[in-house]
């Protein structure tokens, strides 16, 4: 009974929602884990139709007894939300009963963000006498100047470069395309890349089209980059928490600071939501109140 339910699950993520594959896998995962509650108590055999809000509740509490953070139980909540209204779509329930499960309160964690002056220092310290110094340059300059996730940087494609509208096609979460502007800058290290580094690479079949490579000519990891960004965080003399996704955070930041609509920045980011978007006011009252800390002489915190 559930396996029927979660293989059709599983293609109305992947066809209807057009969710990457880790989102689809984590989904699955949720829902494997509330059978996996059902087996070990007193609703064995029981299928998703018969469960009511006071059964799922009781799940949460195991979940939470697991040790779950409430980060994970949120997710999960959240994956068992999805799966439900799959269920009503099929008709396979009337009611939902996820729709009054409430997940646990989160503490928004503002992340890590740079300055200008400290991504510079970090660019400045790329070694550029190496090809792939050449490179790390591009790939930064990128990711600052358009605020891309590392998946749609090493994914990034040759095809989707229209420097003289000065944009860029990028392929985002399930699949989802955008265009994005992008700077002088970033465009300029591109083309020096790939005019003075990139033609001399043996390119791997199937790596073409995708601008950014290793030295062996194919697509770089995630890992890569956070490797690479770790080195020259460290070489800038930064202590910072950096991440590939720091640059990210440090793009939307800084537009904020300086007076961007949010609507445009969700949609630079790619953010489904408006919400999402939101930590950056949040992140840019915390600026402004730092900055009254230090240089206001009789601002009261």
């Amino acid at each position: 009974m559930w396996h029927s339910y979660i293989k059709g699950f599983k293609a109305y993520l992947e066809l209807e929602r057009s969710l990457s594959a880790n989102s689809v896998k984590a989904y699955l995962q949720d829902v494997e884990k509330l059978t996996q509650y059902l087996s070990a108590g007193e609703r064995t055999g029981a299928g998703p139709e018969t469960l009511n809000l006071e059964d799922l509740q009781l799940f949460i509490q195991w979940v939470a007894q697991l040790g779950m953070t409430p980060a994970s139980q949120a997710r999960i909540i959240s994956g068992i939300k999805g799966f439900y209204k799959y269920l009503q779509l099929e008709h396979v329930v009337q009611k939902d009963p996820t729709r009054l499960l409430e997940a646990p309160r989160l503490k928004r964690r503002l992340p890590d963000v740079l300055t200008f002056e400290e991504i510079e220092r970090i660019i400045g310290s790329i070694d550029q006498s190496k090809p792939e110094g050449g490179r790390n340059r591009a790939i930064l300059e990128t990711m600052y100047s358009c605020g891309l996730r590392v998946s749609e940087v090493i994914s990034l494609k040759i095809s989707h470069l229209y420097p003289d509208a000065g944009f860029i096609r990028v392929t985002g979460k399930g699949d989802k395309e955008r265009l994005v502007p992008i700077g002088k800058d970033a465009l300029k290290y591109i083309g020096i890349y790939c005019e003075q580094i990139r033609c001399h690479l043996t390119v791997q079949a199937g790596s073409s089209d995708t601008v950014f490579l290793n030295r062996r000519g194919g697509p770089l990891s995630r890992v890569m980059i956070f490797l690479i960004i770790k080195d020259l965080t460290r070489k800038a003399g930064i202590t910072k928490n950096i991440s590939p996704h720091t640059f990210r955070h440090s793009f939307a930041t800084h537009l904020v600071e300086g007076g961007a609509d949010l609507r445009a920045v969700q949609q630079m980011l790619g953010h489904e939501s408006i919400t999402t978007t939101e930590i950056y006011t949040h992140l840019d009252r915390e600026y402004l109140r730092d900055t009254l800390q230090r240089f206001h002489p009789r601002f009261l915190a």
